[in-house]
């Protein structure tokens, strides 16, 4: 019998370029404020002008060691700083300087929780190669054509220029686009909780380069690989990734040869295109930065700044499941943001049940969140008063209903729910002699239905509920009115 055709096997790995969320740049005090006037920011060190020195700042080391920690990176004993020639106009210098040879921290790995559709959730541990620090290039404006001069035309703005990176690059561990996607998002979930970064992608404060190739089944050597620059949102990555996985399949079986490359998505079509050849680690021509010495971190130091790292997300994840009985979907949402999940564990300590207490935070209070934009940090309505709430049903005193239409004005003003039942006398009508009265009220109201159900239209006892709950406004207790109902309705 003929060999079954072995199946092309993707190969990936991401650069992933992280902003370092210092006021001042890597090697200069000027400011990294986003959004200023254009060559607001810059001084004689970002211009690299004769005479000028670069000084790093120790707050960017203290980051970056940080972010290295929390990737399961071993931090070096010895590192240096190198100049990469970089010719390209948003870096003044005309060169960068970045970490070759000897990197601030290499070898970690993290877990990634991956939900392909159509299939089961899998974690996965990607490898991570190394963590360098590097200063950020300028940008560039592309303002189109100036038709007196007949040609096109850029501005450039060096606002940018000089801000700490972090690049982190990963192994090439990674198999689709999903998994890709997936390691990005953790990778900005670890900086915003190490608060080294805001991670944000529209701002770019976070960058990923994606290096796909292809190969015939998982023992093949690895084929020529692509380069995908700049990719600025997690849906980018994940279908930039699937359709360059097919272009190279579909380039290999018509017979055809993979370029080494850069390539770029194009949102639009929905395709990545060719961008330029791709540069070697040569091509760069490497050395040691003559101004700036090597840099040791001592273990002393290390030891502080490994104390103060915050429980990651992934760690989280699972205690959320382990101790409080959370499903993965569940603990997967509180953990995305840090003060989400600091919102939950307030609440949960408040004596809250932690799925009573999941249900109303990524419900209605991530939504008002959202819709106004701010973070639950800022939120008026304290955890101790969602606690407060949620015990109210619990307790049968409130009804969900009446908590619902509560709930605004505690968001927009806080306060104890408790107390606002009172005064409003909101409370939960459980009296079983005024449950009797309000539904002998309603069998006066509509003997027809009541004669209809006792015919054997049973779904009728709905519509007595949704009555009772008209007229009491939502208070009247749900189960016992319906136990008293269904008495009434069944009897002789």
């Amino acid at each position: 019998m003929p060999q079954a055709a072995v199946e092309w096997e993707p190969v990936i790995g991401l650069e992933t370029h992280v902003q370092l969320g210092t006021s001042s740049k890597i090697f200069t005090a000027a400011s990294t404020n986003f959004g200023d006037e254009p060559n607001t920011h810059i001084d004689p060190v970002v211009c690299g002008l004769p005479g000028t020195l670069p000084v790093l700042n120790k707050r960017v080391l203290e980051y970056a060691v940080k972010a290295a920690m929390a990737l399961n990176l071993k931090i070096a004993q010895h590192c240096k700083f190198d100049r990469k020639q970089y010719f390209y106009p948003d870096l003044p210098k005309n060169y960068q300087i970045s970490q070759y040879d000897e990197p601030i921290a290499e070898d970690g790995w993290i877990e990634v929780e991956v939900a392909e559709k159509g299939k089961d959730t899998y974690l996965k541990t990607i490898g991570i190669e190394r963590l360098h620090m590097e200063e950020d290039a300028g940008k560039l404006v592309h303002a189109g054509s100036d038709r007196l001069a007949g040609s096109t035309y850029s501005l450039v703005d060096y606002n940018r220029a000089g801000v700490a990176l972090a690049e982190i690059v990963s192994k090439p561990d990674l198999r689709t686009g999903r998994e890709a996607s997936e390691y990005a998002s953790e990778i900005r979930r670890i900086v915003r909780y190490l608060g080294v970064s805001d991670g944000n992608m529209q701002e770019g404060s976070l960058r990923c380069d994606v290096n796909i190739s292809v190969r015939r089944g998982s023992d093949a050597p690895f084929g020529t690989k692509v380069e995908i620059k700049n990719m600025n949102s997690f849906s980018a990555i994940q279908k930039a990734c699937d359709y360059e996985i097919k272009r190279q399949i579909k380039t290999y079986e018509s017979g055809g040869t993979v370029l080494q490359e850069t390539r770029l998505w194009d949102e639009n079509k929905q395709l990545t295109k060719s961008m330029r050849s791709k540069e070697g680690s040569s091509d760069y021509r490497y050395f040691p930065d003559p101004d700036l010495g090597p840099i040791e971190v001592s273990i002393e130091l290390q030891d502080q700044w490994r104390s103060e790292l915050p429980e990651l997300p992934s760690a989280k994840r699972h205690r959320y499941a382990k101790e409080l009985g959370l499903s993965a979907y569940d603990s997967r949402v509180l953990t995305d943001d840090s003060q989400m999940a600091s919102y939950f564990e307030n609440v949960v300590l408040a004596g809250c049940d932690a799925k009573l207490a999941s249900n109303w935070i990524t419900g209605d209070l991530a939504a008002y969140v959202n819709a106004q934009r701010i973070t639950f940090d800022k939120l008026l309505f304290l955890p101790e008063q969602l606690a407060e709430l949620i015990q109210l049903i619990v307790e049968g005193k409130i009804s969900g209903k009446i908590a619902k239409e509560i709930l605004p004005g505690l968001l927009e003003k806080g306060g104890s729910p408790k107390n606002i039942v009172e005064s409003q006398n909101l409370g939960m009508i459980s009296d079983p002699k005024l449950i009797e009265k309000k539904i002998d009220e309603l069998f006066s109201q509509f003997p027809n239905e009541v004669e209809s159900y006792r015919a054997g239209k049973k779904k009728l006892q709905g519509f007595f509920i949704g009555q009772l709950m008209k007229n009491t406004s939502g208070k009247v207790d749900p189960k016992l009115a319906n136990q008293i109902l269904s008495k009434k309705l069944n009897a002789n």
